[in-house]
């Protein structure tokens, strides 16, 4: 625009921004009434900043020379102003540009507030030509320059952060211009020297580090520019660029400072591991996903905050409602989140024949918060003391009629507020956000708000951590193991001390599905003695042993006042090297404890067995299987669950996400063909291995970041590599037998060649299909190992969770619709968490269905309560007894034994209710006759007229029929 049309005044009260409209309007006028050339025209903001409407040129479609369709692009005319149009004196952040009537003088205009969002979008007018020498002359200095913008754009865009106002208001000029005033000799104090000869990804880097070290909003970084003064009532963050008179971050909002610093602490931390590779998490991975970023989310309709949408002052107005409902929620909640942000409705461009049009008021704004675990469940939060008498006045006046003054055990008399979790449903954080909306931005607010978090957790018995941590259900079980273990350790009349008993079940790890209940399954433990050179150097008489051994100590037990139950058991007839015996302990409160004898000798028998050339290649082979076995049953899982148990207690939201996860393999029948800790290996690198988010607060995150992960994962060319050592980098000793303080890359590489052999001793992965390595376990195959699971089955896997995280996707999507009103949102269902776990049985060749009186229907998690203490104690020491396995268990067992070779065996080990199957097709493919084919076959003519075989499918579900009997209901075949 040019200088002559503006006078030195206007640039107060919006006289410039009037003309600046005026003139855009005109040249809309001009081009519209243009003959010669065609185009379609509206309006639109610049960023969402009403003060500055822009011209969009769009191509008419009709084919004309002037058709400009087939670039897919629209033309924005913005106007600008020449330099040194106004005096920048006037503009700076302190001065105040809006006076009230009559009162233009310089005098009134000191006694009032700064008006710095006015002033700064006045200079961005201003400053475009001189932005874009800055930004062209950079980029001939620094050959990276233009690099490290894209590297910053892609950044930006996967993040959700943009120029708009209600994107954040840091987008791809933003980026630019920080990284070009870095790039300026005399940068300043808080500024990192980058030089112009860095690389685009050194350039990168400086420009995260910038943005995460200090805080701009409490020290403002202030470029090439003296006796600035930044007003207190600035909540934006400031990088005031002097030589243009502008504040680079004018657009921010606290929250989206909160969440830009955040980010780039993250991406820091990710460039700055030496050992895992984070590029995808750095600029692949699309972060901005609500459902995998926040553990809550609050809607708030517009129409509840009852705007005047005809008002000159709406959008100001909703900006100063988010800022109010920002730190009133941030006060309230303190550290029960640890991030709150805004999603806010996108805006319209509007017809250049009509006025710009009011916003739907039946949109919405989406409020979500990160919680901390620890924290989020605290029923009671303590203010001030009585005696600080201005800061109890404004806590009560704050809490309102919630504050109370209580006396605590420590004698201590302090302003309090206590919330109730017994008779109500909604949570601490529901019931906080709620009333505290409701008595500072208005009851209707609160009355037609919308708190919705952790969706998943409810399909797991105590699966939301309402007041607790997810291990608070395990407790029960986890004291009658110690109980036992001490009353264990207790017994002088062993032969040898005891040295270790140590857990090796999902339930004494925190991570059943069900939460462990009197008669439930046993659980495993391992038993080792200390060292002793009596033992006998045979396998066999190790095992004899051990019974001996068990015997004993079930005859001690039982003659103990603790009200043991103990039964010895047998178990692997056909392999008398391996564990022969075992003994069930029930203790009184009904829980089981299967124990095992672990004796360091038999590995190194085994192994001598594997190099004995004198034994035929049978021995050999049972020896290495029974070793694989014995490392698995007796080393690995009790030093798993010794970890987990560790991790859980760190991470209060590992335990329910485990157990969700274990739920939805189980109900998409997969269970069977994946070990428990396998699965528990899948969620724990979620935990440990976050990036690009936080770590998993709640259940929900943690299972749907772990399916999203899966979905992504290559197996086929990607191992799984879990880190463990740097949970116990704060007290090794927590972990015996680890040293390690993190891993390194030399670590990393010898796992990867470990796996890349695997690849090419068994390319066609019959033997191992999923690889996972642990720093603990360097094998990668003892949860793995003789393909469990099958090629097919992993590749199910993938399937079902790109489904999943589809599914959760495009309810994202929804949701964002929803905000918007749009009207695709309208005619959309919202995702219903059972959905994802709805188990589809069409693509299976055998559905067995299983009579219901047979099956396990889930437990529900209700509170029983006795009527009297004695009667509840008799019943539980009458049904001192392990729970039996359940009939359809044993059933698919044995269908897994018998048709192993020509069926591949599919169900759910928590309802039992289908088994279903696949025909292998290279086992039961038509095949020349031989004897022995290991299912029931079928003499047919081959194409040459010899007799072939194949199989007879018809007859083996008569069998199968035959072989459940009533506990089959029906079975139906895909012809």
């Amino acid at each position: 625009m040019p200088k002559s049309i503006f006078t030195d005044k206007d640039y107060l009260n919006h006289r410039y921004f009037y003309k600046r409209s005026y003139y855009l309007a005109c040249l809309a006028a001009g081009i519209k009434s243009s003959k010669e050339h065609k185009f379609k025209l509206s309006f639109d903001t610049l960023n969402g900043n009403q003060l500055q409407p822009v011209l969009t040129v769009r191509p008419s479609g009709n084919g004309d020379a002037d058709d400009f369709s087939s670039s897919k692009c629209h033309i924005n005319i913005l106007v600008a102003l020449p330099e040194n149009t106004f005096a920048p004196s006037k503009l700076l952040p302190n001065s105040n540009c809006v006076r009230p009537k009559g009162s233009d003088d310089e005098a009134s205009g000191k006694a009032l507030a700064a008006t710095p969002f006015y002033n700064n979008t006045l200079q961005s007018d201003t400053n475009v030509t001189a932005y874009l020498k800055l930004l062209h002359g950079t980029a001939s200095r620094a050959e990276a320059f233009k690099d490290a913008c894209i590297l910053g754009r892609i950044w930006l865009k996967q993040r959700g952060f943009a120029s708009q106002l209600r994107k954040g208001g840091f987008g791809n000029f933003e980026w630019a211009a920080i990284t070009a005033i870095l790039l300026q000799p005399n940068a300043g104090t808080g500024a990192q020297t980058v030089s112009s000869g860095f690389s685009s990804y050194q350039l990168f880097k400086s420009t995260l580090q910038f943005l995460s070290r200090g805080d701009l909003t409490k020290k403002p970084f202030i470029f090439q520019a003296t006796n600035i003064t930044i007003p207190k009532t600035e909540t934006s963050p400031v990088v005031f660029d002097g030589p243009r008179g502008q504040n680079v971050l004018f657009k921010m909002t606290p929250w989206s400072y909160s969440r830009l610093r955040s980010e780039a602490k993250a991406t820091v931390d990710m460039l700055s591991d030496s050992v895992f590779d984070h590029f995808d998490a750095a600029f692949i991975l699309k972060t901005e996903l609500l459902k995998y970023r926040y553990d809550a989310t609050l809607e708030i309709p517009f129409a509840s905050l009852g705007f005047d949408t005809a008002g000159e002052e709406y959008d100001q107005r909703i900006t100063e409602t988010c800022r109010k409902i920002n730190s009133t929620l941030t006060r309230a909640l303190g550290d029960r989140i640890t991030a709150l942000s805004f999603t806010m409705p996108g805006e319209e461009s509007w017809s250049i024949s009509s006025r710009r049009p009011q916003e739907k008021q039946s949109k919405s704004i989406l409020v979500n918060f990160a919680t901390d675990p620890a924290n989020a469940t605290r029923t009671v939060d303590h203010g001030p003391s009585a005696e600080n008498k201005q800061e109890a006045a404004s806590f009560r006046k704050f809490w309102g009629e919630k504050a109370e003054l209580r006396r605590f055990k420590d004698g201590s008399i302090l302003e309090s507020v206590v919330w109730s979790v017994k008779d109500t449903s909604a949570s601490v954080m529901q019931q906080i956000v709620l009333y505290i909306l409701g008595k500072h931005v208005g009851d209707k607010v609160a009355e037609s708000a919308r708190f919705s978090s952790d969706a998943f957790g409810r399909l797991i018995p105590a699966g939301q951590m309402q007041g607790q941590s997810g291990t608070a259900p395990f407790l029960p079980i986890m004291n009658a193991f110690s109980a036992m273990e001490k009353d264990i350790r207790d017994l002088e009349e062993l032969p040898l001390r005891l040295r270790h008993l140590r857990a090796a079940d999902p339930q004494l790890r925190y991570s059943s599905i069900d939460v462990p209940s009197p008669g439930h399954t046993p659980a495993s433990v391992v038993l080792q003695f200390e060292g002793s050179g009596r033992w006998p150097d045979d396998l066999c008489a190790i095992q004899r042993t051990k019974i001996a051994f068990l015997l004993r100590l079930a005859e001690l037990l039982s003659k103990l006042e603790a009200g043991y139950v103990a039964r010895v058991g047998m178990e692997n007839p056909s392999q008398p090297a391996q564990n022969q015996a075992f003994l069930d302990v029930t203790v009184v409160a009904g829980f089981t404890f299967r124990i095992r004898i672990y004796h360091d000798r038999e590995p190194t028998l085994f192994d001598r067995q594997i190099k004995d050339k004198s034994l035929d290649g049978v021995s050999r082979e049972s020896a290495a299987t029974s070793l694989a076995l014995y490392k698995r049953e007796f080393v690995q899982a009790p030093l798993h669950s010794q970890v987990l148990q560790t991790l859980c207690t760190r991470f209060l939201a590992l335990s329910p996400a485990i157990r969700l996860t274990k739920k939805w393999f189980a109900s998409h029948l997969l269970a069977p063909h994946f070990s428990p800790e396998l699965v528990e290996l899948l969620v724990i690198r979620t935990f440990l291995q976050p990036h690009p988010w936080p770590v998993p607060s709640t259940a929900t995150t943690g299972f749907l970041r772990t399916l999203s992960w899966i979905s992504r994962w290559d197996w086929r060319h990607v191992p799984l590599i879990v880190d463990f050592s740097t949970t116990f980098s704060a007290n090794p000793a927590d972990l015996e037998d680890t040293t390690s303080k993190g891993m390194k890359s030399e670590d990393l590489d010898r796992l990867r060649t470990r796996f890349e052999a695997w690849r090419r001793i068994d390319p066609a992965m019959n033997r191992v299909v999923l690889f996972a390595a642990t720093n603990l376990d360097e094998e990668g195959t003892t949860w793995t190992n003789k393909a469990k699971p099958e090629k097919v089955v992993a590749a199910r896997l993938t399937a079902l969770a790109k489904a999943a995280t589809q599914a959760v996707r495009a309810d994202e999507e929804r949701l964002l619709g929803h905000i918007n009103n749009t009207d695709t949102a309208k005619m959309q269902e919202a995702l219903n968490p059972g959905l994802l776990f709805t188990p589809g049985v069409s693509d299976f060749d055998i559905v067995i269905t299983v009579s219901s009186k047979y099956t396990l229907r889930p437990t529900k998690s209700t509170k029983s309560t006795p009527k009297f203490k004695n009667l509840d104690l008799q019943k539980a020491t009458s049904s001192l007894s392990p729970a039996a396995t359940p009939l359809p268990q044993l059933f698919a067992q044995d269908l897994l034994d018998v048709y192993d070779d020509a069926v591949l065996w599919f169900w759910d080990p928590e309802t039992l209710d289908k088994i279903v199957g696949l025909w292998n097709p290279i086992a039961t493919a038509q095949r020349g006759w031989k004897i022995k084919a290991g299912w029931n076959s079928v003499p047919v003519t081959g194409k040459k007229g010899t007799v072939d075989i194949k199989v007879n499918s018809e007859v083996i579900v008569h069998e199968i029929k035959r072989l459940g009997g009533e506990l089959v209901k029906s079975i139906d075949v895909k012809s």
